[in-house]
């Protein structure tokens, strides 16, 4: 048996139902996060929430119940969860749902850095807009050489 000094974490017994091991996030946590949410889609269930998603509806039950770390969450499915509560009429963004998770919130999707972009570049005086298409074709043919 180890030393009990030099045990970094309990472990419980086998059988034993305990939460899971990821510490909750400050504020308000996956679990209850979708569960507001659910309750904001007003006719519509778990099931229905991990049927639209493409998740099983054991593992989003367990997510619900904090029997099942969010850690090592696919980020794709927490998009999908955001997708599906749009889908149904409920305000929520990819940052609260990535941080409830307790994982880094992702950036800008690469529709809005593209909308971002476009709006700089028509800001730009013509000239300015040339040095732009050969900085992006110089980039463009260096980051090819390089990915061979």
């Amino acid at each position: 048996m180890p030393d009990p000094l030099y045990v970094t974490s309990h472990q419980q017994h086998p059988g034993e139902q305990g939460p899971a091991e990821d510490p909750a996030p400050r504020g308000e946590d996956l679990a209850a996060l979708l569960d507001r949410l659910l309750s904001e889609a007003p006719g519509k269930t778990q099931k229905d929430l991990a049927t639209e998603a493409g998740i099983s509806y054991p593992t989003l039950n367990a997510w619900i119940n904090r029997t099942r770390g969010t850690s090592r969450i696919d980020p794709d499915r927490l998009r999908d969860l955001v997708g599906v509560f749009r889908k149904w009429g409920v305000s929520v963004t990819p940052r609260e749902v990535f941080a409830a998770a307790g994982r880094p919130v992702p950036g800008p999707t690469d529709a809005q850095r593209e909308e971002r972009l476009l709006r700089l570049y028509r800001q730009l005086p013509e000239d300015k807009q040339r040095d732009v298409i050969k900085y992006a074709d110089a980039l463009f043919k260096v980051s090819h050489v390089s990915a061979q």
